[in-house]
This record gives C-alpha cells, structure tokens and sequence, in this order.
C-alpha cells in the first residue's frame, strides 16, 4: 500500500486501562518495543511506506491525541535492512497499545484490531543444525587483517549466523517474555519475525533534542579482571573511537551546537559488558527527523566498519548468506519527527520450527579469531536462552 492510501486516516489516542500483560496477544507480524519500563504493541498494518517517504505519509494523518506521550497518535514502526542500499519500508499499523514508564497506559486506533493467535507448545528441543562454520569464521577474520594490514580498511564487523531446529514452532511471545526478564535495561523489539533485544540505542529524537549510545568493544567476561582489561585495552579504545567519532560528525552536522559527549563509560548488561558513550546534541529548526537521522547514521563503525564502502564490500563478500535485518536500525518515529531507533542486534529470524540467530564482532588489527569466537559465542547466549537451546 503506498502512502497515498494514508490519506484520510485517523489517530486516536486515549488513556485507557489495560490490565492484561500486552505480550499476552502478541502475534508473529506485530511490533514490540520495551525500554526501561515502558513498552507498547503495534497490530495491524494500515500502511506500509518506503523509507524514504515515511515522514509524507505520518504528516496527512489527522491525529486525535489526548495523551500526547512518546509512541501516541500516529506512528510508523519497523526494521530495516542492514544494506542501505536495499529497499526498505515501515508499516503505519492500524493498533498501538503501551504503557509508559509511569503506568499510564493508552491505545491507538487507526483501523481494525489484528486478531491474535493461539499459544503454540513450547519447544522440548532445539538442535543447531547450521551456520557459520569456525573454518569459515577464521578464514574470514584473516581475509579482514589482510586488508587491515594493506591499508584497505581499519575496522570491519563480522557476522556468525546460526540456524536452529525445534520439534515445534517458536512462539514469539515466549521469546519475547524472556528477552524481556532478562535483558533488563535492553530494547526488546519484534517485527514479522525478527525478534531481539539490544542495548544500543542508534538515536533518538525527543523535544528538539537527538541522542545516541553507540557502544563498541567487548569485555572477555564480567569479572573485576576482564572489565578491567576492557578498560585498558588499545584494541577495544580504538574500535569505539571509530564509532564515536562518527556518531558525533553525522548529530553534529544537525546541531545548532557542538555535541554533548560523555563516555567512554562501562556498560554492565546481565552476561556482557561492553563501553559506550552517551552523545546528546540540541538540534536545528531544520533538521530532519528520527527515521532520517537513523538512516544517515546507518551503518556506524559498530556495525560495518571503517572506512564504510570498502568494510561493506568485504562483509559481502564474506558473509554470502547476507544479515537480513539484522543490525539495521528498529524503531518508530510519529508524525512530530520523534521517535526511538535502535540497533537491531541480540536478535534471531523466526520461520516456524527454524530460527537464525545472528551475532558480531568488530575485528580491528590484532583480532584473534578464536576470541572473537568465543565472544559471539557470548552474545548468542541471551537468543539462545530465550529460544530454549541453551
């Protein structure tokens, strides 16, 4: 549907109380996000736009909103692929229910509720049954340091897939439960069959003001010992300066001042610990809004590489099964320009009884392919658990 079939529409927002957990009708297509207390669920899908025409589209909806929140009146939601260059699209969806941080709960009705779906069984097992192999994962790493070593690039993000077999189908609202419990402090996002949940936020656009959190090198455990490595090491400083420093460029083309940057911090997550630092930037009376701010800082450093052109060519190359949506961006964003965009990492592509989880690792001159194995390995953890294999 193109977005001229937006035309007409209306968003009606009203505080009302849902007393029902909003996982509980959750269906395979929907959208969910949760941060920090707060969290909503899109059904439906009035519209399904282009990217690059989202913001037209949200604009000639007519909106009725008397609780004016982050995520009410109309909304597009969505992932989007990894490759830029690929099409992309966000769905207007036709129901949002959410709940804010403080308890007020609402609920948008653009068209007709979604029906929801049965509860499936749960699986009993679940096998690895494919993906990237540790021969392909160290040939890989060692193509990327040759190039490194040339000159070609300085920084490229690896892929592993792994794809997982259950005797039933995976229910999306059981994998969501989990993600939930135990990624505290996590984005928790679902869309049409990507399910995940991130701890890094690409940007968000509130009140004249746009935020990121990009977080780059990885601690080799959570102990006192391996934080403190994490904090001395050249390697993982190195990496995350390459993603600051573009961060900061692309926000700071948009500010009527220079960014706000703190950081580099320690961010302590239930089984890893990664650096990260917090860039706030007060923005223009022109600039664009968080679907396009999301898109002109998509693909940082902390996913693609640097230089961008030549680490994208090489993770083509390398990784010729392709990421789907996988770390692209996920989010929503209203018709006022505001909204959430995270990276859509931690996640897994649910297809019935199969499911492809997804994990990277930044490889920067004095990688070694056995720990960045072992640290994919780490980040598999919180999907596999989650899906029951682990």
């Amino acid at each position: 549907m193109s977005p001229a079939a937006a035309l007409g529409l209306v968003a009606r927002t009203r505080a009302t109380a849902i007393d029902a957990d909003l996982l509980a009708s959750v269906s395979p297509d929907d959208f969910v996000w949760m941060h920090d207390g707060a969290a909503f669920v899109a059904t439906g899908v009035v519209a399904t736009v282009p990217a690059a025409e989202v913001e037209v589209a949200l604009a000639v909806v007519e909106v009725d909103d008397a609780v004016r929140r982050p995520g009410t009146g109309a909304i597009a939601v969505g992932a989007l692929p990894f490759d830029p260059t690929a099409p992309a699209e966000l769905v207007i969806p036709a129901r949002v229910m959410g709940r804010a941080a403080d308890g007020t709960t609402w609920v948008t009705e653009i068209s007709a509720v979604a029906p929801g779906t049965p509860v499936p069984s749960r699986p009993t097992r679940v096998d690895r049954v494919g993906g990237t192999t540790a021969e392909e994962w160290r040939a890989a790493i060692e193509t990327v340091l040759a190039a490194i070593e040339h000159g070609t690039v300085e920084k490229v993000v690896l892929a592993r897939d792994l794809v997982l077999e259950a005797d039933v189908p995976f229910d999306v609202r059981t994998v969501l439960g989990a993600l939930h419990t135990e990624q505290v402090g996590c984005y928790v996002y679902a869309h049409r069959g990507l399910v995940g949940a991130t701890p890094e936020l690409l940007v968000r656009r509130r009140d004249g003001v746009a935020t990121s959190t990009p977080m780059a090198g990885t601690a080799r455990g959570t102990d006192a010992e391996a934080i403190g490595a994490l904090t001395h090491s050249p390697k993982d400083a190195r990496e995350h300066a390459l993603v600051v420093d573009a961060v900061v460029a692309t926000l700071g083309a948009h500010g009527a001042a220079a960014p706000e940057v703190r950081g580099p911090e320690i961010v302590e997550l239930p089984n890893l610990v990664h650096l990260a630092t917090h860039i706030a930037v007060t923005l223009g009376p022109d600039a664009p809004g968080a679907l396009s701010l999301a898109r002109a800082l998509h693909p940082t450093p902390a996913v693609g590489g640097a230089p961008t052109a030549p680490a994208l060519d090489l993770i083509a190359t390398l990784e010729p099964r392709g990421r789907d949506r996988y770390a692209g961006p996920v989010g929503w964003v209203d018709g006022n320009g505001d909204g959430e965009f995270a990276i859509a990492l931690r996640g897994a592509v649910l297809d019935g009884t199969r499911a492809r989880c997804f994990a990277g690792c930044g490889i920067v001159a004095g990688s070694d392919p056995e720990a960045e194995w072992a640290e994919a390995e780490r980040k598999f953890g919180p999907m596999l658990r989650a899906l029951g294999a682990d």
